[in-house]
């Protein structure tokens, strides 16, 4: 997976709906309705998460007995692709 943590875009307006998320983006006057398991992807995506954690998450969230890489990588690409999470590359810790 990518070594870069996800990070939510700036500005969104966020909503919980009873199904997930209802996301505004003012940028691209935008509204977004993200599904229950897309809400948990997005949520995670503080800039503290690399994708592999995200994906640990997810399968914790969901009782799963493997990581859902595959899952959370789908996901994640989606909601970069609607402009809702960027990528931070993570901070060099070894110097």
């Amino acid at each position: 997976m990518d070594t870069s943590n996800p990070i939510r875009s700036a500005g969104l307006e966020v909503e919980e709906a009873e199904d997930g998320l209802v996301v505004f983006d003012p940028h691209t006057e935008t509204v977004h309705h993200l599904n229950p398991a897309a809400s948990v992807i997005f949520d995670l995506c503080d800039g503290s998460r690399d994708p592999d954690a995200v994906a640990a998450l997810l399968a914790e969230v969901y009782e799963l007995d493997v990581p859902a890489e595959e899952d959370a990588a789908a996901g994640l690409r989606e909601l970069a692709q609607r402009g809702l999470i960027r990528w931070q590359p993570q901070e060099d810790t070894t110097g």
